[in-house]
């Protein structure tokens, strides 16, 4: 009988092959590797390791690790970021607007969050509206500041009547109404001793002529309210409407010391994460 298993040579041949394959083939997946995000927490784990040794990353599955996923994936979804709105500004106003539906101080039936960003002067759009459920922006406009708060940066702030300067925070947007200022919308402040005499002020979302790209091109600056956000007249009807009964307006100002109890992390992250986990269950 003939034998059939491969000679020593035969071997030899092909483990040099092997060798040969292995070469080749080898740099081409290390440099795809390398070009991966995790590859550099890879490369850092195995600085104090053996050479022999490949520690992977640890994943974080924590609630606050998926709370930021959730708040990413969303900002990314809105196209927030083209659009002018920071995201250390929309994580604050959707940690208030999280804690404010966990309070029942938000209607159930809408996802409406209105941001109004104070850390941009009044000659840039700093109001968005914002379409949670949709993931889109309704609207991205002019609002203008109070009188008191500052020239075109507004870096003032007062809960006082009469003070004719704006008021930072959390608002409920209440009803409309026919006003001096024609249609109008009530605004009920949140945060006590920050905004909590807005309707005793007569602090309302309207409509006004000096809030314009015109009015900038003319004095350099959008005009000022009495401490109201006032609004383009060609769009503050649309915007009222959209907003109206019992959704979430955030006034922000970065370096304004101001603080607030629904900025509350803890909250905001099982709001967030029990909606997450029912709108999967659903689908």
């Amino acid at each position: 009988m003939h034998s059939h298993q491969p000679s020593i040579v035969q071997r030899k041949r092909k483990s040099l092959r092997r060798q040969r394959l292995a070469r080749r083939v080898l740099p081409f997946l290390a440099s795809l590797f390398l070009a991966t995000p995790m590859a550099g927490n890879i490369q850092q784990s195995m600085a104090g390791g053996s050479r022999n040794e490949l520690r992977m990353p640890k994943m974080d599955f924590s609630p606050q690790a998926q709370f930021a996923q959730e708040l990413r994936a969303t900002y990314t979804a809105l196209g927030a970021e083209q659009e002018g709105l920071r995201f250390e500004t929309f994580e604050k106003a959707m940690t208030g607007y999280l804690n404010l539906r966990q309070a029942g101080k938000l209607a159930d039936g809408k996802q409406v969050l209105t941001v109004i960003d104070f850390d941009l002067p009044s000659t840039e759009k700093r109001l968005w509206v914002l379409d949670l459920g949709k993931k889109e922006i309704m609207f991205h406009t002019l609002v203008a500041h109070g009188h008191n708060s500052g020239e075109n940066e507004a870096n003032s702030f007062s809960n006082t009547d009469q003070s004719n300067m704006s008021s930072l925070g959390f608002y409920a947007t209440g009803s409309e109404y026919e006003g001096k200022h024609g249609h109008s919308l009530r605004l009920e402040g949140m945060d006590e001793g920050v905004n909590s005499n807005a309707a005793a002020r007569s602090i309302v979302m309207h409509g006004a002529d000096y809030v314009s790209e015109d009015f900038i091109k003319q004095n350099g600056r959008l005009g000022r309210s009495l401490g109201c956000p006032a609004l383009p007249m060609d769009q503050y009807s649309q915007i009222i409407d959209a907003v109206t009964g019992g959704t979430c307006l955030f006034l922000n100002k970065s370096d304004a010391g101001y603080s607030s109890q629904y900025l509350n992390q803890d909250v905001a992250i099982a709001t967030l994460i029990s909606a997450a986990s029912t709108a999967k269950s659903v689908s």
